[in-house]
């Protein structure tokens, strides 16, 4: 890392004192499996995890993995759903100083090919059911002696996770974890959709997880964990829960049945998810009831969480849906104690409004967010020692469009910069017009975006998922409803009733997919 991002990251750590005492993930794992032995870490199906346990197996992979050569800095790919030997894997990497390096299930052969040959990983762990994606990758790009997984597989050029502990080292630990070398990267797609690698370290990581406890977490919650631990979120999740004690129910995924007999079965009270995963939720729970009264912390972050879910889901649950905003480059920034669309400004943290030539907003206007704090990356990672910072002296442009609230830490959130429609020099915010289609009794979902226009630039076109059971006339009333509550400038001119609408692995509207089928239309 260059003496520029390394000073960055002393400079926000420095800040961050002020709000607390950060603790490196390692740290806290070491202080509960010390403290708390037979305290629950978490539970997954019918297994139960203490922290002597998780402390025991990450010491054991640690040693498995320096004696199978892993050095400090050197990528160790992690290509699993949410199991325990993922949760093992990614504290193994901290104890070393290896850097973990998680990636999407979902990705095919070329994908993963063209991002193994950026990492150059010293170490592959997986599970049997993605490796034909691996299969054919060479070993100049993936070395055959340093595959592993999980599961029954007929390939010679791969060994069961059994045999990494044939070979260990007399000690896992190296020395203690430099707080500002990489420690995890994280794939997120640019705006050229080329991925980029998110870097964060332990410095960054322990001041994500610190935020938590400005979201009521601690050891007295029980938490419901269903997002990928190979993404940010569901990655933070399970360091928070670890350094605040609090028990975990691990999904393997999000499916709303297990997530919900889950909840009831653990009494969990504490939630982060995507607003897809509580809309399913609250349809769920319509269904067929289960006894769900525990919760009482539940989040939605990742994309804009509508107010029409957010009351749902109170009066289905019984507790409010607050929203969250971060990034995986600002980890758990923003977060929101209250229904609607505010969030607010944690201690410790500095945000500005700017406008494109950088000039501050006054109150009440629309304005890029800038933000500095002792979460935000150092930078994208481009090779060992090689890290592109991302921000002005210390300030992260984010990309997404603000407007300051009555108090000063509070912030509404307009629209993704990149995807706020200009028309005719009007400029329109996809989030107001979805939620005014999504107020439509007979619309599920509702997706806007701006396509190309010569004249205009940009005109206004939806695509709404239909409640079951619509008629033929849904799509003429719902646009006579959108005219009835938008401007005429903002109601959408090309219209589209969808069987789903495209979304990313973090379930997000997937607007350059939209995109091609709108055009299409």
């Amino acid at each position: 890392m260059s003496d520029r991002a390394k000073a960055a990251v002393h400079a926000r750590t420095k800040r961050f004192a002020r709000v607390g005492e950060p603790m490196t993930p390692i740290a806290a794992l070491d202080r509960q499996a010390r403290h708390r032995p037979d305290g629950v870490a978490f539970a997954w199906q019918d297994q139960v995890w203490t922290y002597f346990k998780l402390g025991y197996e990450v010491e054991r992979l640690a040693a498995a993995l320096l004696g199978r050569g892993v050095k400090r800095g050197e990528r160790v790919v992690l290509h699993m759903t949410n199991v325990p030997e993922l949760v093992v894997a990614i504290y193994a990497c901290f104890r070393i100083g290896a850097i973990a390096a998680p990636l999407y299930t979902r990705l095919k052969t070329p994908e993963l090919r063209a991002l193994l040959q950026r990492l150059r990983p010293a170490f592959y762990l997986g599970q049997a059911q993605f490796y034909p994606e691996i299969a054919a990758i060479d070993a100049a790009v993936l070395a055959t002696k340093g595959r592993f997984v999980l599961g029954d597989i007929e390939n010679e050029l791969v060994q069961p996770w059994e045999h990494l502990y044939k070979i260990t080292a007399t000690t896992s630990r190296l020395h203690d974890p430099v707080a500002d070398a990489p420690a995890v990267l994280l794939a997120t797609s640019g705006t050229t959709g080329q991925p980029k690698f998110v870097t964060h370290t332990p410095a960054t990581f322990a001041a994500g997880i610190e935020l938590f406890g400005h979201l009521h977490l601690d050891s007295e919650h029980t938490v419901l964990n269903a997002l990928p631990m190979i993404q940010v979120a569901g990655l933070l999740t399970l360091g928070a829960c670890i350094r605040f004690g609090a028990p975990m129910a691990l999904m393997q995924s999000f499916q709303p049945d297990a997530v919900l007999d889950a909840i009831a079965r653990y009494r969990c009270s504490w939630m982060l998810g995507v607003p897809l995963m509580f809309a399913e939720m609250v349809a769920t729970q319509r269904a067929r009831a289960r006894d769900v009264g525990s919760l009482s912390c539940c989040y939605s972050a990742g994309d804009v969480c509508p107010l029409d879910l957010q009351r749902a889901f109170a009066a289905v649950f019984g507790s409010p849906l607050s929203s969250l905003w971060g990034s995986t480059e600002a980890l758990g920034f923003l977060h929101g104690l209250q229904v609607g669309p505010v969030t607010r400004i944690p201690p410790g943290a500095e945000v500005r409004l700017v406008d494109d030539s950088g000039a501050e907003m006054a109150r009440g206007d629309v304005g890029e967010m800038l933000v500095r704090a002792p979460t935000v990356t150092p930078g994208y990672w481009i090779g060992p020692d090689q890290i592109e910072p991302l921000s002005v002296d210390g300030w992260f442009p984010t990309g997404d469009l603000m407007r300051r609230g009555d108090d000063d830490d509070e912030l509404l959130f307009v629209a993704r910069k990149k995807f706020l429609i200009i028309r005719g020099g009007s400029n329109i915010s996809p989030i107001e017009v979805e939620n005014v289609l999504q107020a439509h009794h007979a619309v599920r979902n509702a997706a806007v975006l701006g396509i190309p226009d010569d004249r205009l630039g940009q005109r206004v076109a939806a695509a709404v998922e239909l409640v079951e059971g619509s008629d033929d006339d849904a799509i003429d009333d719902i646009m006579a409803h959108a005219k009835a509550n938008l401007a005429d400038y903002k109601v959408p001119e090309r219209l589209k009733a969808v069987g789903e609408i495209p979304r990313t692995t973090l379930g997000k509207i997937d607007r350059r997919a939209l995109l091609t089928m709108m055009s299409d239309a």
